[in-house]
C-alpha cells in the first residue's frame, strides 16, 4: 500500500514568486477530486527567497515537502532526487512556473492507473514561446523521435506522469531529463503514452533556458542512444566499426599489391606502392581497426569487472 497515491515533483529555479500562487492550485484540484498527495519542491540552488517561501509554505502542510540543493546542479539532479523522495503510486512532474496546469494532473493519474499506462508525456500542442523558442524544439523533437521510435510530440515538456515503477527503476544525470521517455523505453517500460495539456503564459520571472540547451540536448541524445544500446556490449559496436576499417584496409593493401604484381608481370612500369596514396589510407585503415577492436576488448573488461554489471530490472517473481 502506498503512503498516497500522487506525488508531484517540482524543481524549481529562483520562482519564489510563483510558488505561493502553484501549490494553492495543486490543492484546490487535488482535493476536490479526492486524491491524497504529496508535493516535492526541490529547490535547486536559487538565490532568491525560493527557500524561505517552501518553508512557511510546508509550515502547517503535510502534504508539502522540500529538498534543497546547496548549489544549482541542473534539472536532472533535481528530478533524480525527487524520484528517490517521492512515495506515491503515480509520480508527477511539472514546472513551477505555473506554464503547466495543475487541472491536468487527476487526469494524467487516471491515464496511469486506469489505463495502464508506463508513462504520459505532456503535450503542448499551443505554446505561448517566441519563434526562436519554438523552431528548434521542432527540430529536437523530430530528431528525437526518429533516433528512439517513441512518436512524442514533445519531448521536453515538463508535466509527465510515471508509474512509481519507473522513476525508481532509471536514473536521471546530466541534462537526461529530456530524455526520461527514451531511458524508460531502453528499460523496458514500453506503454508510453501522451496528452495534450494547457500551456499557460509565463506569469512571473524569466525563463532560465537559453538556445544552449537544444546543442546539449542534441549531445546528450547521442550519448545516451550509445550507452543505452551498447553498455552491456561494447565490443558490438568497436568491434563492428574496427572490422569494417580493418577489413577496408586490407582489401586496398592487396587492391595494390595485386596491381603491381600484374603490371611486372606484364614488363609494365608500376608506380611504387609506397608513392601512392590509397597506400596510406590502408595503412591507417588498417592501423584504426586494431585501435578500435583494442577499445572494445577494453571497454568488454570495464564491464565485465564493474559494479554494475548485472543490474537488470526484475519486474515479479513467484515462489
Amino acid at each position: 500500500m502506498f503512503p498516497v497515491e500522487l506525488s508531484i515533483v517540482i524543481p524549481l529555479l529562483n520562482e519564489a514568486e510563483s510558488l505561493p500562487e502553484l501549490t494553492q492550485w495543486i490543492a484546490r484540484v487535488l482535493v476536490a477530486r479526492g486524491l491524497t498527495y504529496e508535493v516535492l519542491l526541490i529547490d535547486d540552488g536559487s538565490t532568491d527567497d525560493s527557500w524561505g517561501v517552501i518553508e512557511a509554505l510546508a509550515t502547517g502542510d503535510a502534504t508539502l515537502r522540500g529538498i534543497r540543493f546547496n548549489r544549482n546542479y541542473g534539472k536532472s539532479a533535481a528530478l533524480n532526487v525527487g524520484f528517490e523522495a517521492a512515495r506515491g503510486r503515480v509520480v508527477c512532474t511539472m514546472d513551477a512556473d505555473l506554464q503547466d496546469s495543475p487541472e491536468e494532473l487527476p487526469e494524467l493519474y487516471r491515464m496511469i492507473t486506469e489505463d495502464r499506462f508506463d508513462l504520459v508525456s505532456g503535450w503542448k500542442q499551443k505554446r505561448f514561446d517566441p519563434l526562436s523558442k519554438t523552431i528548434p524544439t521542432k527540430l529536437f523533437n523530430g530528431a528525437t523521435r526518429w533516433i528512439s521510435g517513441i512518436k512524442l510530440h514533445d519531448f521536453n515538456c515538463g508535466l509527465k506522469a510515471y508509474d512509481q515503477r519507473v522513476v525508481k527503476s532509471i536514473e536521471v544525470y546530466g541534462e537526461m531529463h529530456r530524455y526520461i521517455p527514451v531511458i524508460a523505453k531502453w528499460n523496458g517500460f514500453r506503454r508510453i503514452g501522451e496528452k495534450v495539456v494547457q500551456h499557460q503564459e509565463r506569469k512571473y520571472g524569466v525563463t532560465k533556458f537559453g538556445l544552449e540547451r537544444f546543442v546539449y540536448g542534441f549531445l546528450d541524445l547521442a550519448s545516451i542512444t550509445f550507452v543505452s544500446r551498447f553498455r552491456r556490449r561494447p565490443m558490438h559496436f568497436f568491434g563492428t566499426l574496427g572490422t569494417l576499417s580493418f577489413f577496408f584496409g586490407m582489401l586496398l593493401t592487396l587492391w595494390l599489391t595485386g596491381e603491381k604484381v600484374w603490371l611486372a608481370y606484364h614488363n609494365l612500369r608500376a608506380r611504387n606502392v609506397t608513392d601512392q596514396p590509397l597506400f596510406f589510407l590502408a595503412l591507417v585503415a588498417v592501423i584504426v581497426g586494431v585501435q578500435l577492436f583494442l577499445a572494445g576488448f577494453l571497454a568488454e573488461m570495464v564491464q565485465l569487472n564493474g559494479p554494475r554489471r548485472n543490474d537488470y530490472l526484475v519486474r515479479e517473481t513467484l515462489n
